[in-house]
Parts: C-alpha cells; structure tokens; sequence
C-alpha cells in the first residue's frame, strides 16, 4: 500500500503543527526541531550533544509537552543504577510473591540527562529497551508501549567524570545532532522574555500519542526507488573505503537513512523519497556513526567533513530505476 497525496498532505500539516508548538519554546532552530521530530515519527532514538546553555533539556521537554503522553527525566549520575532507571522487583509481604516496579524509562519520551556521567554498566541498561522496546526483569519481558523514544544529552567539553558512549549504544541512537548558539534575533527575543523561567510550561499538546504512531506508519509506506536504496548502499561502500574513517556506516545505519528519509519526504508533502532527502538528513545519521582513524584525528579532521566528501564522491540517482 502506498501514501496518497491526501494522506501526505495531511502528515506535513499535522507535522508542521508540531514543529509550530515546540517552535515557541525553542526560538530559531526549526531545522534542528524537525530532525527531532523525524526522528520521533521514524520510531528512533535522539542524541543531542552541545554546550552548556543551548537548550538542549528545552527541546526534549519541549516534543514531550507536544506528544499527549508520559514522560520522565532521568538525571544521569556516576552512582545511578541501572534498576534505578529499567525498574525493579521487590517481594510484597501482603501478597507473598515478587512485583515489578517500573522505572522512569517506562513512558513515552525519556529524557536521558547527561547520559555520559552514568557508568557503562548502567548506560547498558538501554540497550535492550531502545532496541527492542521492551525491558526483561528476572526472566521476565514488560514492554514499554508506542510510541517510546529516549532523547540523551551529553556535553561534549566536559570530559572529568564521564564515560564515553560505546559504538553499540551510539548505534541505537536513529539521529545524533546539535542545536548550536541561537541567532541574533532570537537571542534578543529569548532576552526580551527573560522574566519567563521555563519555556515549556504553557505548551500543550498537539495530538495524541496513537496519532504519532498512525503517522510512524503512515511514514513507512512511502515509496523508495530502488536507484535511492543503491545510492543509500553506496554512500555506506564509500564511508567503508574512506581514507580517514576506521569504521564505516553499518547496515542498521543504511537501514535509519531509509526510515528518516521516508518521515522527511512525506513531511514535506510527499509521497516519495528523492536525492535531496538523504543529503538533508546525512550528518545526523552518520555523525555519531563513522570512526575516524587516530590519524585523521590527530589532523583535526571533523566527522562532518568526511560526510561532506563522500556525499560529493558519490553521485545522487539522476532518474528512477526501470
């Protein structure tokens, strides 16, 4: 079954009702707050690493406010648990038998706060719900609803009392990305509001959680030519043979590049994906992806410029596949 015109108008003017409700509390980063609910609506997981002050807490807050749902904060700390954020049992003496407490990251957006200063040991305890959608306790399998999806922060110049992310958490993540100092205007706006502590407080919310889900699916039957999904598996085979990347984008990554390119394409009205959805979405998908060897970074190469020479190495479809 394929998207209609009707149905991809209707995504793009739900969508853009999102980004108009989270736009109030983020001023001037519409780029950024579109990937993030791209990555919301491709059922992915969101990294956000930035300095000090950019609003990063803003933005998760501000997507949860937008989504009729639950959502949690969880402050990661050196001493947090991984019970204190998957959940625990504990033996109830009225009833004589072991109960699950569920954790904060039952809920529909999970705020990860720093996830960096928690240890490997607790940060591992994501993995199975952000991949799988579910948390197994004691042989047990509780799984944590649609739509679900976890929005981590770290900052990247602090480095005393952090743990880096491992490959196998970054991969879980569907997006890694930025939101950068704000311009100008909007800082004189933001200043011009000061007496306003928290940005969010008056949003409400724009749709119901089901809808989310009814737009993720919608979401995955857009049309994808086969020439995008080859151009897509190239862009990975170069990533691969790059001179200065010791680790190349893997299949899960072609497989987000799909998924996001299908959510950006019908956020814009339409009902297919065309070359520019993937280069839109690029660095975000790959950012986190790529490893560059010590010698590239003892150069100062930035991931962002490999992503910028394999798009320009690798040339977009120039039509459809027969």
């Amino acid at each position: 079954m394929s998207v209609t015109q009707e149905q991809a108008g209707w995504f793009a003017q739900t969508f853009a009702q999102m980004v108009g409700n989270v736009d109030r509390a983020v001023l001037g980063k519409q780029h950024v707050v579109r990937l993030a609910l791209t990555c919301l609506l491709s059922e992915g997981h969101l990294l956000l690493e930035d300095y000090p002050g950019t609003g990063k807490t803003q933005l998760a807050r501000a997507i949860a406010a937008t989504v009729q749902g639950s959502n949690s904060r969880i402050q990661f700390t050196p001493d947090l648990l991984p019970s204190d954020v998957t959940g625990v049992t504990i033996y109830d003496q009225s009833t004589k038998r072991f109960d699950f407490h569920k954790g904060p990251v039952f809920a529909t957006i999970v705020l990860a706060d720093e996830i960096n200063r928690a240890s490997p040991k607790t940060q591992s305890a994501l993995l199975e719900v952000m991949e799988e959608g579910r948390v197994t306790a004691d042989g047990t399998t509780h799984e944590v609803g649609r739509p679900f999806m976890v929005i981590a922060t770290q900052n990247p110049i602090e480095q005393a009392g952090t743990y880096r992310l491992p490959e196998a958490q970054l991969d879980r993540f569907l997006m890694k990305t930025s939101l950068g100092y704000p311009d100008h205007e909007a800082t004189v706006a933001v200043l011009a509001d000061a007496a306003r502590r928290d940005r969010t407080a008056g949003l409400r919310p724009v749709l119901a959680a089901q809808v989310v889900s009814d737009m993720a699916g919608l979401a995955d039957q857009v049309h994808v030519d086969a020439a995008i999904l080859a151009y897509v598996a190239r862009i990975a085979e170069e990533t691969r043979r790059h001179r200065n990347v010791r680790l190349g984008l893997s299949v899960r990554g072609c497989l987000a590049f799909v998924r996001c390119a299908k959510t950006w394409a019908v956020s814009q009205g339409r009902t297919h994906v065309v070359p520019d959805d993937i280069k839109i979405i690029a660095e975000p998908i790959m950012a986190h992806r790529l490893l560059l060897t010590s010698e590239a970074e003892f150069a100062g190469v930035q991931v962002g410029d490999v992503v910028g020479q394999v798009l320009g190495e690798v040339a977009p479809p120039t039509e459809r596949s027969r």
